[in-house]
Formats: C-alpha cells, sequence, structure tokens
C-alpha cells in the first residue's frame, strides 16, 4: 500500500486521481507509468466501463491535446461506448458486441477493428481486453492493449486478392482448355488422374468423376496397353518427357489414333510435381499411311516381280543364293554383317532388306564409318549436347536417333575405334545411349545392318577388333560374291548400265559390242560392279554411234589374255599387277599411305580398300619408308 505522501506527490505531477474507486493513488499512478512505457497503444478503464487512462503513444495517435485528461488517467466519467466514435463504422457493431460481452461475464475479449488517426485515417488493430483484479477477485480495472496490425491486415488482403486472381485465372484456364479441339490431361507425379477437360470427357463418353475412376488401360486399344505401360514406366523412372502414338476408344467403343505428348513439370527442388498430357488426333493421317502402305506393298510386289531387288541385277548361282539370304533375313529384326570386297554392292543389298522389312516406311540412315574421322564418329552416331566440345555450338542429333523406328546401315564397320566399339556394342546389347556431353540415356528402337571387306576375324584374332561386338554384328551374315565369281551376270549387268546412262546422257545406244562384251567378261574387274559401272559411265559419254564399245585401253592388258583360261592363272596375273601398282605408288610417296600426297590418293582408292589389299598381297610397306635424316 502506498503512504499519504506518496499520493500527494503524484497529484503535484498533474495527476487528478479520484479516489472514489476505492484504490491507493500510487498504484493508480504506477499502472500508468507501465503503461507508458510498453511499445503498443495501451489503455485502462474502471469496472463501470469508463474510459480514464490511453498511454503516450496511444494518445499521440488519437491526436489528443497536451492537457487531455486522459493522458494523465483522471476520470471524466465519459463510457467506452462514447470513443466508438473513433472506430470505423463498419467495425461499430463487432466491438460494441465485445465489449459488452465482457462487461456481462468479467472475462477476457479480444476484437479486430479500425481506429481513426489524428489526420482522420483509419488503421487496424487488433484490441485485446483483459480485467486485472485484486486478491479477493474484485475487479479493479479493465486494460486493454491495441497492436497495429495494418500491415499484417494489407498482406491478408493481398494474398486474398492473389488468391482470388489465381482462381480466376484457374477458371479461365480451364475454360480455354475445355475450348481447346486437343484432348488435354494433368496427372499427379505417379500418373494420378487430376484433371481432363471438356473436349477429352465429351470424346471419352465420361464424367470427370467416372474418368478419375476408370482404370488406365480401359479407355485405350488392347494392343498398345503394353507399349503405353512401358512407355510410362520409363518416363516416371528418368522424368523424362515422351511422345507416343496410341489408340482411344470414344463414347460410341470407336477407336481413333492419336499422337501424345507427355511433358513433366517441376518444383525449384527438380522433383515432379505434374506430367501434363495433350493428344491430338491424327487417324486420318495413320488410315492414309495404311493405305499408302498397301498401295507401296502392291507396287513393290509388281517392282520385285519385274527387276527382283530392283538394282541388284542378275541371275547367276552366287547372286541368287545372296538373294535368297535375303529374303529369309528381311522380314525380321535381326543384325546383318554384309561381307565382301569393295564395290560389290553391299549398301544395295542393305537397302534391299530394308525395302522388304516392317520398318519399309520410316527412315533408312546410311553412315559409312570410315569416311568420318575417328574423334567425330561417336557425335555423328550418337550425337552431343551444346558445350561438348569446342564447336559444338547447339544439341545435333546422332544417326542413330535419325534412324528411330528404322534402319541404320554402318558401312565400314571394320574402322571403328576401339571407344566407338565399346558404345555400339552397348547400343546393340541394351538399345540404348547417350549423347556426347550428355548424362540422359536415350532409348532407340533401330536395326543395325553392318558392312565391311576387313576380315574381322582376323581383326579379333590379333587383337583390333572386339570379340564381343563382332558376334553381335555377326548374327545373321551375308558374302557379296565378287563380280568374277558371278562373270554370267555381266552381260545383264552391262544392258542395266548402258541403257540407265544413255537415257541420261540422251544418247539412243542399241546394241553391245561383241567383242566390247567378251573383254568386259574375260577382265577379273578388282573393283567389282563399282568399277564396271565407272567404266560404262565413261564410254556412253565418249559414245559416237548406236553400238556401244569401251576403249580396250581402260582395261589391264595383262588381265586380258583371254587365251588363259585358268582362273588361278588369270588371279595370279591380276595380283601380280596389283603389287606392282601398289609399290610403285608406295615408292613415290616414300611409303606414305595416307593424305595428299599419300599412295591412297595416288592410286585413287580409299585407304581402308589400300590396306586390305597391302594385307592380302603380303606387301612390306615400310621398306618404302625414307631413310631418316642424321
Amino acid at each position: 500500500m502506498a503512504n499519504p505522501s506518496q499520493f500527494d506527490a503524484d497529484r503535484t505531477d498533474g495527476s487528478n486521481i479520484d479516489c472514489a474507486s476505492g484504490q491507493q493513488p500510487s498504484f493508480a499512478a504506477q499502472l500508468r507509468k507501465t503503461l507508458n512505457t510498453i511499445p503498443a497503444y495501451t489503455w485502462y478503464a474502471l469496472p463501470s466501463g469508463t474510459l480514464t487512462f490511453v498511454n503516450e503513444q496511444y494518445a499521440d495517435y488519437l491526436g489528443l491535446a497536451k492537457n487531455d485528461p486522459l493522458r494523465f488517467g483522471v476520470e471524466i466519467n465519459v463510457p467506452w461506448d462514447t470513443h466508438i466514435q473513433l472506430v470505423h463504422p463498419d467495425d461499430h457493431e463487432e466491438t460494441l458486441r465485445v465489449g459488452a460481452t465482457c462487461n456481462r461475464t468479467g472475462t477476457a475479449g479480444q476484437a479486430a477493428f479500425r481506429i481513426r488517426n489524428s489526420e482522420g485515417e483509419y488503421r487496424w488493430f487488433l484490441s485485446r481486453l483483459e480485467p486485472l483484479r485484486a486478491s479477493d477477485g474484485t475487479l479493479l480495472y479493465w486494460i486493454g492493449i491495441n497492436l497495429d496490425i495494418e500491415e499484417l491486415k494489407r498482406a491478408e488482403e493481398q494474398r486474398k486478392a492473389a488468391e482470388e486472381k489465381i482462381r480466376e485465372q484457374e477458371m479461365e484456364l480451364r475454360h480455354i482448355l475445355d475450348l481447346t479441339p486437343q484432348l488435354i490431361a494433368v496427372f499427379g507425379p505417379r500418373r494420378e488422374r487430376l484433371f481432363i477437360n471438356r473436349t477429352a470427357l465429351d470424346y471419352l463418353g465420361l464424367t470427370l468423376e467416372e474418368w478419375r475412376d476408370t482404370a488406365p488401360g480401359l479407355v485405350g486399344h488392347p494392343l498398345d496397353s503394353e507399349r503405353v505401360k512401358d512407355q510410362w514406366d520409363r518416363a516416371i523412372s528418368n522424368g523424362s518427357a515422351f511422345e507416343i502414338e496410341l489408340r482411344m476408344r470414344n463414347g460410341d467403343g470407336n477407336y481413333r489414333w492419336f499422337l501424345g505428348r507427355y511433358n513433366p513439370v517441376r518444383d525449384d527442388g527438380g522433383q515432379i510435381l505434374r506430367w501434363y498430357a495433350a493428344c491430338t488426333d491424327i487417324d486420318d493421317r495413320k488410315r492414309s499411311e495404311e493405305r499408302l502402305k498397301e498401295e507401296n506393298v502392291a507396287l513393290r510386289e509388281e517392282i520385285d516381280r519385274a527387276s527382283m531387288f530392283e538394282e541388284i541385277v542378275g541371275t547367276s548361282p552366287a547372286l541368287q543364293a545372296v538373294l535368297s539370304r535375303i529374303s529369309k533375313v528381311a522380314p525380321t529384326d535381326s543384325t546383318v554383317l554384309i561381307a565382301g570386297e569393295t564395290g560389290t554392292g553391299k549398301e544395295l543389298v542393305a537397302r534391299a532388306i530394308h525395302r522388304r522389312s516392317n520398318r519399309a516406311s520410316r527412315a533408312f540412315v546410311s553412315v559409312n564409318c570410315a569416311a568420318i574421322p575417328r574423334d567425330l564418329i561417336a557425335s555423328e552416331l550418337f550425337g552431343h549436347e551444346k558445350g561438348a566440345f569446342t564447336g559444338a555450338l547447339q544439341r545435333r542429333v546422332g544417326r542413330f536417333e535419325l534412324a528411330g523406328g528404322g534402319t541404320i546401315f554402318l558401312d565400314e564397320v571394320g574402322e571403328l575405334s576401339p571407344d566407338t566399339q565399346v558404345a555400339l556394342l552397348r547400343v546393340l546389347q541394351e538399345r540404348e545411349f547417350e549423347r556426347v556431353g550428355g548424362i540422359q540415356s536415350i532409348r532407340v528402337d533401330v536395326r543395325v545392318i553392318a558392312a565391311t571387306n576387313r576380315d574381322l576375324k582376323a581383326a579379333v584374332a590379333n587383337g583390333t577388333y572386339r570379340e564381343d561386338l563382332y558376334y553381335r554384328l555377326n548374327v545373321f551374315p551375308v558374302e557379296m560374291p565378287p563380280l568374277r565369281a558371278r562373270r554370267a551376270d555381266i552381260p545383264l549387268l552391262v544392258e542395266y548400265f548402258v541403257d540407265r546412262y544413255a537415257r541420261k546422257a540422251g544418247k539412243s545406244i542399241r546394241r553391245v559390242d561383241k567383242r566390247t562384251l567378251q573383254l568386259l567378261q574375260s577382265y577379273p574387274w578388282p573393283g567389282n560392279i563399282r568399277e564396271l559401272q565407272n567404266v560404262i559411265e565413261r564410254s556412253v559419254i565418249v559414245c559416237e554411234t548406236e553400238i556401244f564399245t569401251v576403249d580396250e585401253s581402260w582395261l589391264s592388258q595383262t588381265t586380258l589374255d583371254t587365251r588363259s583360261r585358268d582362273p588361278l592363272v588369270l588371279s595370279e596375273k591380276v595380283a601380280s599387277t596389283e603389287r606392282e601398282i601398289i609399290e610403285e605408288a608406295l615408292r613415290e610417296s616414300q611409303g606414305r599411305l595416307y593424305g595428299p600426297s599419300g599412295a591412297a590418293a595416288k592410286l585413287g582408292i580409299a585407304r581402308s580398300t589400300l590396306d586390305s589389299k597391302i594385307r592380302t598381297l603380303k606387301i612390306n610397306k615400310n621398306r618404302f619408308k625414307a631413310p631418316p635424316e642424321p
């Protein structure tokens, strides 16, 4: 309890304390001093509700005069509902209701309302009303604390406005999606069904709830279900976008073809939040393709009956054996390895296999592995990412991706470097690869046909070619016979090439000179059909009559000795002549094989062909190298 002197001291400070309430003056003074130090808008009132005091911070906010009694806690018998005029009119009802409840029950309460400041502006406050009681439970004062929540309220209003705007945009987006002619759906990260547009629901003949409850396989064609499921499983596993052609049943029970594109949406941490799917109707295109395919099959059968394998001309037993093997392997997806000398028509055989396969309507991509620098072959085959190496200014799709669904022909496959052999082995084993500089595996559905003029068995034996890759490539071997082993086909080939180049040159050539035909049949053709083709094209260009002839000087006189009928003697003469020519070229180039001044360039043949002939003829190329300078 405070003593009277303390009470007098309070009065001399300007406080006008009325002791009618029975409270000690020092207690009220201490309460006022405490409320003035709290960093909030505070006040108190008597149990009757009479507002007696507001702290200085609150008084300044309300714009009270410096001598206003409320600053000093003077009881002026002003009930608190009189000050309701400071509250925003929209908040009167709630403020009075809370105050009346507190007065009636004697318990704490709170309310949020707007209070006008000295400049006539309103700010939001959260007002908390607490009873202050004596030790015997008698209510002494009501203590009020008003917390400024203007910024919080503004943030809440902005949040509500943003949410409302998002809802409006969502509704607008849904309206747009409903009007989109594509079938659009949204799935969860594990293929949970979330949303589908009106176009899709109308096509399927379902409601949104029915679609969500329908098993995935019930709207797709049974023949596509396994393929679609595998694609989904891979996409969910690696998180990559994909597209697939599939059939979906409409409300009438009929199926139409669609091209579905599925794309993931991720959060900032890279986790997939949604899958967005858009399906475009391609049924008309697919039916047109099927009709065209049927027409192409009929046309191809007609062409095949007329010329068997198109540009593969001949009726010799050696060629017929090859064509028989092609007919058997073409309808399968087996890997084929075509072996044979340069110029025997290995690529023609590969194209024939492709045209007679189930992949005939898709791409045929040809790659000459010997013509591409070794440091670029991986990029050429598998593609590269932007920045993978110097000069990689953008992403490039490789030949394997371009051949997706079709056939890739790897010519001169024996020239691949060890690193590329490993990458090719992986494609053959696992049907996937990565682009150079990439980390994402790419699945590929491609049939591989390879060709070589090298003895791969010998290369495996001497360790320059992987044995496991050789067996992967050599699933179905096809050996192309050299032209000297099918001399009976030379008249047909001559007639075929003469007709082609005569029409191209606008000339009329009616027959082939008998002597020329004999010359062509007696020549061993080391360059095989390609050499024959070049000789005929050159001869057609210079031919000025209706009778086709060939300049004998263009063919080696040694090999034209028609008196020698022994194939072994003829073969030895050809080998001897080739050895002399190659050794002379090596001598001139000082043992250098490649480059502009190398032996291959002087002879006008590929370096792989020169390598093969050096090994076959057992020529020691090192003895032609110039001795080092002292």
